[in-house]
């Protein structure tokens, strides 16, 4: 691999599919979203929601939590993944966590029925320091271990600060991990008020980005752990470089104007070296809200040519909020291996460019968009391996 390149080198999953990487790809690729209606939601939770959870497995070892055993056997996965595809670790490996509400189960536990009456151990397990700790431990990784917090971009900020990381010189190989374990009624209960979240038909119906119809998503939950290092025989996709940015315009809405989403995706493609001409594939944040298709779309238009394609797995997946560019990223990179896109089939008239349905993968570029709440930009480069 060339040595200015930085390598995802392993992947490990846990989604409303199951908990492998392998349950994740083969429940993508049949087309079946992975939610459930849940009920619980509602002024007097006396309504449903479509909701993909993750359900509580693992290893108990791991603490009494979805969120810790999640993240734990997602890192373990892409560990795992990434040795048997030639990885070897270096001297210093960091760990790199996106998170935005981490251990919900247990905070909603420690409020609602406990009072704050836990035992020291109990109260330290909910810190968000306790699962990096424990795992740094298991491995025997000495290099930085921190969390990083950009809302929905926080996937994509997550990548490029390790690629920093590892650019810089401050550390050998990343694990990074995205976790978002949130679909609680009470937080579910919010995006339901606020009308976006799919209540009253299935969320490929509700969630159709940059067609016709489309009027928000279903709640989705994950984690997602990626090995980055620039010493793999075998990488899925190399991730050549990528922009973050923020609008400073409004707590939810994307700036009209676009300026700062226009920036990052020229500095995006700046910072990778290469040309919009060369991007193939448009991995969009696309969660199916009116002011998300627009920019997305807009973007498409005045950046890339009528062969890229633009798709969008929210329709499938959910929104995974905090760990969902990370999820997305990994369709992307997997892609390139299994030699095609899992694209959730058009269900009403669309954009011309949006690709539908299982799509084959050649050598082009894909650049994967992540817009956040709150106006965080972000967009990466990926490109197939070499």
């Amino acid at each position: 691999m060339d040595s200015r390149n930085i390598g995802i080198c392993g992947i490990g999953t846990v989604t409303g599919y199951g908990w492998s990487r392998e349950r994740f790809w083969d429940g993508l690729s049949v087309g079946k979203h992975a939610a459930t209606l849940t009920g619980g939601y509602g002024a007097n939770r006396d309504e449903a929601a479509w909701v993909a959870s993750v359900s509580d497995a693992g290893n108990p070892v791991d603490g009494p939590s979805r969120f810790a055993k999640a993240m734990r056997a997602a890192a373990r996965e892409a560990i795992s993944d990434a040795e048997g595809r030639g990885w070897r670790p270096g001297r210093r490996v960091g760990l790199l966590h996106a998170v935005v509400l981490g251990e919900v189960d247990l905070w909603r536990e420690f409020y609602l029925e406990r009072n704050g009456n836990v035992r020291p151990r109990e109260y330290l397990g909910l810190m968000p320091s306790t699962p990096m700790s424990t795992f740094m431990q298991e491995y025997g990784f000495h290099g930085p271990a921190m969390n990083v917090s950009a809302m929905c971009a926080s996937g994509n900020a997550g990548l490029l600060t390790a690629k920093a990381w590892i650019d810089g010189g401050i550390v050998d190989d990343v694990v990074f991990v995205a976790t978002d374990l949130s679909a609680t009624p009470e937080n579910v209960l919010h995006f339901v008020r606020l009308g976006v979240a799919a209540v009253d038909t299935e969320p490929t119906d509700v969630c159709r980005p940059f067609q016709e119809g489309s009027r928000g998503f279903g709640f989705g939950e994950a984690s997602v752990s990626f090995v980055l290092s620039r010493s793999s025989e075998r990488p899925y996709a190399l991730a050549l470089g990528g922009s973050m940015s923020h609008d400073g315009y409004h707590v939810t809405s994307v700036d009209p104007g676009l300026e700062q989403v226009r920036a990052c995706f020229r500095d995006a493609l700046d910072n990778a070296g290469v040309p919009a001409s060369e991007v193939r594939y448009f991995n969009a944040h696309g969660p199916g809200t009116a002011q998300c298709d627009r920019a997305e779309a807009t973007v498409l238009a005045e950046f890339f040519g009528e062969e890229t394609g633009i798709y969008s797995v929210k329709p499938l997946v959910g929104h995974c909020q905090g760990a969902a560019s990370a999820v997305e990223m990994a369709v992307a990179a997997m892609g390139y291996d299994r030699g095609y896109l899992p694209a959730p089939v058009a269900v009403s008239p669309g954009h011309p460019q949006l690709l539908s349905g299982r799509t084959p993968v050649g050598d082009g570029l894909t650049v994967k968009s992540s817009l956040g709440m709150g106006g965080h930009n972000s967009v990466v480069v990926l490109a197939p391996p070499a």
